[in-house]
């Protein structure tokens, strides 16, 4: 059988976070279909893009060109168009990402391949794969399992898979790029990055997500308190964003941002799919709620079940503590 794809995503010459996640994904689905794992890389001097990429899949196609140094469908979508071709892999994975949903069609609709979107979890069970996939924003959870054949297009969202360590040494293959020229059409004029939000909830350790239990905005402060002295950030769930209680920012979930902390601490949140979707592969969860069929109690490592106002306290001073 074919190999399993992950098309690398970088930016200004730095490798996304979600790369590394699909390369775990695809060592653990090449793993258990016993076949191989190979990553493709479009970019220009991508001499340390490579080196950090030996160790973490057995083969890396190249192509290095001016014309890859920042990403356009219309150069891209024809390199890969053709070395899917030739290569006939098995599954292709991109992340679920303005890279991978603007990529992902255009080469579903040159290679006429089944093309799955925002995958949030892949199994293989009786050697069948399984894909989880989200529908109508969230609202419902589809399984598609795919046959061995034809070839098949995911993309996945980040914190899917953990982006575990591996202790390859990866064969790599440069290629010459099959096109010389920027398409007359659409050219990249410059990279802008975003506005900044007064805190980026991805990049943190430790993570507080408020939900309805809080009641009113004015024991948001309550919160933030308990949160700066155990070091953490403040997050919500999408009623608290909804009700404009927080900024849009600091939401989790399927239509939020995606986190994995060492930590996170939910209060007050029942625990719908499309939040469990965003914090899931959090290191330890802990979940405070007065109902005891919360369905994040199914998520969280430690539950507790009680008035999170009562709470608060008992768990921050457990906390100092145990910070020393």
């Amino acid at each position: 059988m074919p190999d399993i794809f992950a098309l690398i995503e970088h930016r200004q010459g730095v490798i996304r976070d979600i790369s590394y996640e699909l390369l775990a994904c695809a060592r653990s689905l090449a793993e258990k279909k016993g076949v191989n794992a190979s990553a493709v890389l479009l970019g220009h001097n991508t001499e340390k893009m490579v080196d950090s990429l030996k160790n973490q899949i057995p083969r890396i196609i190249v192509v290095d060109n001016k014309l890859f140094e920042n990403f356009n469908v219309d150069t891209y979508q024809p390199v890969l168009t053709e070395i899917i071709k030739k290569e006939q892999p098995f599954i292709t994975l991109l992340g679920h990402t303005a890279f991978g949903m603007d990529l992902g069609p255009a080469l579903g609709t040159q290679l006429a391949l089944p093309f799955t979107t925002d995958c949030l979890d892949i199994k293989i069970e009786d050697n069948k794969v399984r894909v989880i996939r989200q529908m109508f924003d969230g609202k419902l959870n589809a399984q598609v399992l795919l046959e061995d054949n034809p070839s098949y297009l995911l993309t996945l969202r980040s914190g899917t898979f953990p982006a575990t360590p591996a202790q390859l040494n990866a064969e790599v293959q440069v290629i010459e790029s099959p096109i010389t020229k920027e398409p007359e059409l659409r050219r990249f004029l410059e990279y802008i990055e975003a506005a900044a939000g007064e805190v980026d909830i991805t990049k943190a350790d430790i993570i507080v997500a408020v939900g309805r239990g809080i009641k009113e905005p004015a024991n948001i402060p309550l919160i933030e308190e308990f949160v700066r002295s155990i070091g953490g950030v403040v997050a919500c769930s999408r009623p608290i964003v909804d009700a404009g209680w927080l900024p849009k920012e600091r939401q989790v979930g399927s239509s939020g941002k995606t986190v994995k902390p060492k930590l996170y601490i939910a209060l007050g949140i029942s625990g719908a799919s499309q939040h469990i979707a965003g914090m899931k592969n959090s290191a330890c969860i802990v979940a405070v709620n007065k109902d005891p069929n919360a369905p994040i109690f199914n998520e969280a490592h430690y539950g507790i079940v009680d008035d999170l106002f009562k709470v608060i306290p008992a768990l921050k001073n457990k906390i100092m503590e145990l910070k020393g």
